[in-house]
């Protein structure tokens, strides 16, 4: 549940200019999260959400990806944490995911940009990776399970 509610929070701010906890709060609750606001505090804690300056000039949470790899150390531990098991089907590779994480998990997939995947599609829980050439399923598997048993940031 944790991880579900952590990976939406990435997609919304990503999607929204969100200014206050309480919008993002609001925002949760109409995707289907009860959240109360020290929830809401530990998950910006958490994902090391910052207050960026938008457009308009007012501030929006953001992802402390603004730092060269903060955003992807943060999808880096969203995918070793809620990735439950990968297999080979045919010139796919299907990963399942805890509930509400697999769009979290296939942007950290997408972020790393490895050559011999043309891209991810991801549910709720499971993940389709597309790989350029047939017979290197093996070879990105293994780079992707090195990524799931590495040690936390």
């Amino acid at each position: 549940m944790k991880q579900g509610r952590q990976s939406m929070i990435l997609e919304l701010i990503e999607k929204y200019d969100i200014e206050t906890q309480d919008e993002l709060s609001d925002i949760l609750k109409k995707n289907g999260f009860e959240v109360t606001q020290a929830t809401i505090s530990r998950d910006i804690k958490e994902l090391k959400l910052v207050k960026v300056q938008s457009g308009g000039g007012t501030y929006k949470y953001a992802a402390s990806g603004r730092e060269p790899g903060g955003k992807l150390d943060v999808l880096k531990r969203i995918f070793r944490d809620t990735v439950v098991s990968m297999q080979q089907a045919a010139s796919l590779i299907v990963i399942k995911t805890l509930t509400g994480s697999a769009n979290a998990a296939a942007e950290a997939i997408d972020k790393l940009e490895m050559p011999d995947i043309v891209g991810t599609l991801a549910g709720d829980n499971t993940i389709f990776i597309a790989v350029r050439e047939e017979g290197n399923q093996k070879k990105i598997m293994e780079e992707l399970l090195r990524l799931k048993n590495s040690k936390s940031d």
